[in-house]
């Protein structure tokens, strides 16, 4: 049979796409590890992503930097000698919103890669499994510290056009970025775990909030009860011990930054929150990386 194609007969043509070799240094680990954890602060809210991604927490953000908002223009317009509120307790003021900004953006950076099966291809890179899992959980961890920080800074910018005393409210603000910091540890770590077991968003979202907020309530609720109802103050000064908030705000009592709780926290009580809460951090960090390890051996 005859070739009756157009081009029969006519000469073969390599085309060239210009692909050629990479002749580049090869930055390896690092570079990765760097970039995924820019990657991960971004996707944590929604930038590079559609733009319904950015709606939640944007939205939130927005919601927490109004009230502060409000305050700096009283301060400065009424010229009032204090903030009327501590940025230590700003924060856990609005908690709803910090918690509701962890919860709904952990599973963005854990549960989907881990769903979709995308995991595998990060992986397939010179990235060890327990180095992801920690590098997700940084990028969710500034994630929630800016998300804490912005209303702070907010705050004591205010606070100088007020002209109130620079000391005081430089050791204050100063008080309240330890904390922050320490709860967004604590909060990326819970909420990072949850998100990596539970591979739908809806579940894994559930399941922040039932840790970060609904048992945080209850802790409140139970520790206003044992103070007010019973002889000793041991018992709701450890139950405490049984939520992030109620370990930063007893944190924030004993450190005298202006958060008051149902119970004083002092004495030995002190280091105790503080170890229980560092090892929290420990314990979902190893849990995220065994999480992942154990993805990683598949």
């Amino acid at each position: 049979m005859s070739d009756l194609s157009p081009d029969a007969g006519r000469p073969g043509v390599i085309h060239d796409l210009g692909y050629r070799h990479f002749d580049g240094a090869r930055e390896g680990t690092p570079a990765i590890a760097r970039t995924l954890f820019v990657t991960g602060l971004r996707h944590a809210y929604g930038l590079g992503r559609s733009g319904k991604s950015k709606v939640m927490p944007f939205v939130l953000l927005a919601m927490s930097l109004l009230p502060a908002t409000i305050v700096v223009g009283v301060v400065v317009l009424t010229g009032l000698g204090e903030l009327p509120v501590s940025y230590a307790d700003y924060t856990n003021q609005t908690q709803l919103l910090v918690s509701l900004f962890a919860a709904a953006q952990a599973p963005v950076l854990f549960s989907r890669d881990l769903r979709h099966r995308s995991i595998v291809l990060y992986l397939a890179r010179p990235l060890p499994a327990p180095l992801f899992a920690v590098v997700r959980w940084a990028s969710l961890t500034l994630a929630i510290f800016l998300f804490t920080a912005i209303p702070t800074v907010v705050l004591f910018a205010g606070a100088m056009l007020a002209g109130l005393d620079k000391s005081d409210q430089t050791t204050a603000v100063l008080k309240a970025v330890v904390l922050q910091a320490l709860l967004a540890l604590m909060l990326a770590g819970v909420s990072g775990l949850i998100s990596s077991v539970s591979l739908r968003r809806g579940f894994a979202v559930v399941g922040s909030v039932m840790a970060l907020i609904v048992l945080t309530g209850i802790v409140t609720v139970l520790q206003n009860i044992a103070y007010y109802e019973g002889d000793s103050e041991t018992v709701p000064v450890a139950l405490g011990l049984f939520s992030p908030w109620s370990l930063v705000n007893g944190l924030a009592n004993a450190w005298d930054a202006g958060v008051d709780t149902p119970v004083p926290v002092d004495g030995a009580w002190v280091p105790a929150y503080a170890i229980v809460a560092v090892l929290l951090v420990a314990a979902c960090l190893l849990g995220l990386v065994a999480r992942f390890r154990k993805v990683g051996s598949r």
